[in-house]
């Protein structure tokens, strides 16, 4: 035998298999997600990740991320048929032993004792320097919170609000949220979102200390996983209560975090999120604000109360409406074409324009969001 030929069978081998074991490697979804933005962006990725984007594409599309998978996450769902009443107009009635409004009673206002700790919270929301000290030349970070839904829209969301003659020079759009990362994942304070968090601000030219509101939107993936209402709006809730405790101890200047639910899901032919779940974790957001009011030391706001462990909650826009069947207030409505033809669940582009305008015409008409969203000029003209 010529022993010459046995390096060169091994090399053979060796680069032979080593794109099957790679093949056979878990996807690292935070790696994909970082490969997608950088697609989506316009930068030319490497032949290296060329093939690794397409190959967590294709693992994706067949449930095969290498992540833990929620039960029953992948069930497809029967056709949804039912209609079902939008929290800020259920009112007193009841849905499966829950009263509607969205601070509940029927009631879509914060208490007054509430309200008036949102407005001392918000007087405090100014302009700062990186280390934290008022600045006339300082900045106001606004950062979203969520999963993929989340930053679908909030990326919709920033170029509307940056290009707004309205809006403060001083308020920072800064994208947090990311694909993938449901309230599980933002619950962990080792999962490597929150690096990517940490380099998001970085690239939007603020500190930590210059964050001061978060606009968080979120879910479950799969929650029927989790059980029947109550249990999984539940499950996500505490999710959410150790997400909070991160973001303050992340962001000490984080004064507010406006809340807000999913949008209609009702023609998702996946069980990532489908109804009544997208509807039902609306009480998973009224949940958190009842049990601030209410005292919960694990919510507390206020330093002169004992130890603070979250910033102030509101609700942001109810992001929610029955399908084609127009909300009161505003006739929102969510069509087949609102919804990707994916899965039925990710919003379209016009979903995205729709929850866009929602969030800015709240921040600029809320009373404790216009102070510090709305620059002075604007201001002036509105009086």
């Amino acid at each position: 035998m010529n022993t010459k030929l046995i390096p060169l069978c091994l090399l053979l081998t060796t680069s032979f298999l080593a794109p099957l074991r790679a093949a056979d490697e878990p996807i690292d979804m935070n790696r994909a997600q970082q490969l997608h933005r950088k697609a989506q962006s316009g930068e030319k990725l490497t032949p290296e990740e060329q093939a690794y984007y397409e190959r967590a594409k294709a693992s994706r599309g067949k449930g095969q991320t290498g992540q833990p998978q929620a039960k029953g996450r992948g069930a497809a769902p029967a056709p949804w048929t039912q209609h079902l009443t939008p929290l800020t107009e259920l009112g007193t009635a009841k849905y499966k032993g829950e009263d509607g409004g969205l601070y509940g009673g029927g009631k879509n206002e914060p208490p007054k004792i509430h309200l008036e700790a949102a407005l001392k919270e918000s007087a405090k929301v100014q302009p700062l320097d990186a280390d934290g000290k008022p600045s006339k030349a300082g900045k106001i970070g606004l950062l979203s919170v969520g999963m993929s839904n989340t930053t679908q829209e909030y990326s919709r969301f920033k170029p509307m609000a940056d290009a707004d003659p309205a809006k403060s020079p001083h308020v920072i759009v800064v994208d947090g949220a990311q694909g993938g990362q449901t309230g599980t994942r933002w619950a962990d304070t080792k999962s490597p979102l929150w690096a990517e968090v940490d380099n998001r601000v970085q690239r939007a030219g603020i500190s930590p200390q210059q964050v001061q509101v978060a606009w968080m939107k979120q879910a479950e993936a799969g929650p029927a996983g989790h059980g029947d209402f109550p249990k999984h709006a539940q499950f996500l809730k505490d999710n959410l209560v150790k997400t909070l405790g991160h973001l303050k101890q992340k962001f000490p200047n984080l004064r507010i975090v406006y809340l807000s639910s999913r949008i209609y899901a009702g023609y998702a032919t996946s069980g990532l999120n489908p109804e009544p779940y997208a509807y039902e974790e609306a009480f998973s957001m009224r949940w958190l604000i009842q049990d601030q009011i209410a005292g919960k030391p694990e919510l507390n706001y206020d330093a002169a109360k004992g130890k603070v462990n979250s910033p102030l909650l509101l609700w942001g826009p109810y992001l929610w409406a029955d399908g084609e069947t127009p909300r009161k207030a505003d006739g929102l409505i969510y069509t087949r074409a609102d919804l990707s033809d994916k899965d039925g669940t990710h919003p379209a582009d016009s979903a995205r324009a729709k929850v866009a305008n929602l969030l800015l015409n709240f921040l600029k008409t809320d009373v404790t969001a216009k102070s510090w969203f709305v620059g002075k000029s604007a201001k002036v003209a509105a009086q």
